[in-house]
């Protein structure tokens, strides 16, 4: 089977960034954000039903739901984005429909990522075989979302605010890396990292993921 990877992290930690990388030397990649928002193109199920819950004004001139004004209903609000989530349906098996997918179709010396920023919290970790964190100082992530989402230090800080730690999520993660420097020298350390990975898969010595017995904790715990 193939290498199956979870890549998370909070915004501006470089996942996106390092997903990229590894997708030009030839890992199969999918980005759940975007899997989700297909849930609701027009004609499929959830678009009604989003439509429904939130009003037919955030439908755009070409047909499609806006996102961003449908954010701007959800954004900070834990009711609404339970509305949300409930109303796209099952998304995760729309993630496990692709997971399989390359568990019958890829080689075994072959890799995959599946980026989500709440890979951990959404329980994807279960399908997986490894999962890794990406993290970087507040203070590096708010210049980088001022400069790269022409944002302003408060909207910054506000976008960041509505993230989790990577403190709380990394008792989840098999690694953690930090990408508080250069582009270079991150895009380094990915390389030096999946190498390390890859390797021990091949060899059968990659470890049992951590995210199991963390979410075996978290599905006992009283609700």
């Amino acid at each position: 089977m193939p290498l199956v990877i979870g890549i998370t992290g909070s915004i501006a930690s470089g996942k996106s960034t390092a997903c990229k990388y590894l997708v030009g030397g030839g890992a199969a990649y999918c980005d759940a954000d975007k899997l989700v928002h297909r849930m609701y193109d027009p004609g499929k199920p959830a678009f009604a039903r989003i439509i429904e819950a939130f009003g037919p004004e955030i439908v755009g001139k070409d047909g499609y739901i806006d996102r961003k004004l449908l954010g701007a209903k959800v954004f900070g609000k834990p009711k609404a984005m339970l509305t949300l989530t409930t109303a796209i349906g099952d998304i995760q098996a729309e993630v496990r429909k692709v997971i399989d997918s390359w568990r019958r179709n890829l080689q075994d010396n072959e890799i995959a990522l599946l980026e989500a920023v709440n890979f951990i919290e959404a329980g994807y970790g279960r399908f997986s075989d490894f999962t890794w964190l990406f993290a970087v100082n507040d203070d590096i992530a708010i210049e980088r979302l001022k400069f790269r989402n022409d944002l302003s230090t408060q909207a910054a800080k506000q976008r960041l605010a509505s993230q989790r730690s990577w403190i709380d999520r990394e008792p989840a993660a098999d690694l953690v890396t930090h990408n508080n420097g250069s582009n270079d020298a991150f895009i380094k350390s990915v390389d030096k990292e999946m190498s390390k990975i890859h390797s021990q898969w091949l060899k059968g010595t990659l470890s049992v993921s951590r995210y199991h017995a963390w979410w075996k904790i978290q599905s006992s715990e009283p609700v």
